[in-house]
């Protein structure tokens, strides 16, 4: 008989286990609000899901995006892009791999399909990337502290 391999989920005590699913389906909601916020175009509310001083490294910018106010022009802005050109996209994010941290940040790994559909006209897949979150709390809600994006077409 051959032995079971062990994994470090396996090897956790059911009291952690519990824990560890209720910070995943709360990171899960986390992310299906912001994505949708982001599709909106709710750009201050978007950027409320951010900390003050949150950072947001992406290659489509030539330099990363840092606060509040900043994160809100710059999605403002897209949106106008957007809507101008009769485009609407949709974020699709899933695959997470969540860590809680002994300092109690919680870093998040994600996949993310961006579609990009002409509005009365075709859906495509306009970008798939990988996303590299360090969460924190405030106030007992999740916030994104710092964000990295990077994408597999540039990769």
């Amino acid at each position: 008989m051959t032995a079971q391999p062990t994994t470090a989920r396996a090897a956790v005590r059911p009291r952690d286990t519990e824990a560890f699913a209720a910070l995943y389906a709360q990171v899960q909601q986390f992310y299906a609000h912001q994505m949708q916020l982001l599709d909106l175009g709710e750009c201050e509310r978007w950027a409320a899901t951010f900390t003050e001083d949150a950072t947001f490294e992406v290659p489509t910018l030539p330099e990363p995006v840092a606060g509040r106010a900043a994160l809100a022009a710059a999605t403002g802005r897209t949106a106008a892009q957007l809507a101008a050109s009769g485009t609407r996209h949709r974020h699709v994010i899933g695959m997470f791999d969540v860590a809680e941290q002994p300092d109690g940040t919680v870093r998040v790994r994600s996949y993310a399909v961006v579609y990009a559909s002409s509005i009365g006209g075709d859906s495509r897949v306009h970008r798939v990337c990988v996303c590299d979150d360090v969460l924190v709390r405030v106030a007992g809600e999740l916030q994104v502290a710092s964000r990295l994006v990077t994408r597999d077409d540039l990769a």
